[in-house]
C-alpha cells in the first residue's frame, strides 16, 4: 500500500523531459518544509491505495512517461516497487526526490531528478551527499535558486562535485522570488555549464492550479 495524494495526466513542466505528456503519481508526506514548496497540500492529504489500484489508474491515461513525485516519494519504501513495476512494463519513469533519502535502491532504469536544497530553501543541509555516488549518467540534479547567494552556493556545489561532467544540472528560479532574467544574467556572467529551467506548467496554467 502507498499513501497517494493524486494521480493526474498533464504536461511535464520540468527536467530534460519537459513538454512530454506525462502521468504524475504524487505521493503523500514529506519531512521537509521548503519555503517555496508549491505542493504543501501533499504534506498530509491522501489515501492509501494498493499498487494494483495505482497502476490501474495511472495506466488508464495515453502516456509513455510517468513521473513519481511528492511530497517525498522515497519516504515510503513501497515506492521502489511501484517504479520497478512501471519500468517492467516498458514505461519511461522519472523520480523527483528531495535528496534527503538514499537513492541506493532506486531501479537503475528510473531517471532520478535529485533536488539539492540551497541555503535559502529552508531545508539547508538536508541533502545526502552519498546520492551523488548513486546517480547514473541519465540522472539529473536540480537547484531551486532563491537569491544570488543561493546561486553562488549552487555553483560551488556543482564545481566541487564536478556534476556537469556527467549529469544534466538544472537551475530553477524560485517562482515569484527572483526574476528569471536575473538568474539568466548570473549564469551568463559566471559562464556556467548548467541549464536554466522554468516551471512550464506554471506559465501554461495558473501557478495555483492543482492537477496540472
Amino acid at each position: 500500500m502507498l499513501k497517494i495524494n493524486e494521480i493526474f495526466f498533464s504536461i511535464q513542466g520540468e527536467t530534460s523531459w519537459v513538454g512530454h505528456p506525462t502521468v504524475f503519481i504524487r505521493t503523500s508526506g514529506c519531512p521537509l518544509r521548503c519555503h517555496y514548496c508549491d505542493t504543501t497540500y501533499a504534506y498530509y492529504e491522501g489515501k492509501k491505495l494498493s499498487l494494483d489500484n495505482i497502476l490501474e489508474k495511472a495506466l488508464s491515461f495515453p502516456a509513455d512517461y510517468f513521473c513519481i513525485t511528492g511530497g517525498e516519494p522515497l519516504a515510503q519504501p513501497q515506492t521502489l516497487d511501484l517504479m520497478k513495476k512501471l519500468c517492467d512494463l516498458g514505461k519511461n519513469v522519472s523520480l523527483e526526490t528531495s535528496g534527503n533519502f538514499s537513492c541506493k535502491d532506486v531501479d537503475k532504469r528510473v531517471k532520478k531528478i535529485i533536488d539539492v536544497k540551497t541555503p535559502d530553501s529552508g531545508a539547508a543541509d538536508s541533502f545526502l551527499s552519498e546520492n551523488i555516488n548513486y546517480a547514473t549518467a541519465h540522472d539529473e540534479f536540480k537547484f531551486v535558486i532563491c537569491s544570488e547567494k543561493d546561486f553562488h552556493w549552487a555553483e560551488n556545489c556543482v564545481n566541487t562535485h564536478s556534476l556537469c561532467d556527467r549529469h544534466t544540472v538544472l537551475y530553477s528560479p524560485s517562482f515569484g522570488k527572483i526574476k528569471e532574467s536575473d538568474l539568466a544574467e548570473w549564469m551568463l556572467k559566471a559562464g556556467t555549464k548548467v541549464r536554466l529551467q522554468l516551471q512550464l506548467h506554471k506559465y501554461i496554467w495558473s501557478p495555483d492550479t492543482r492537477g496540472v
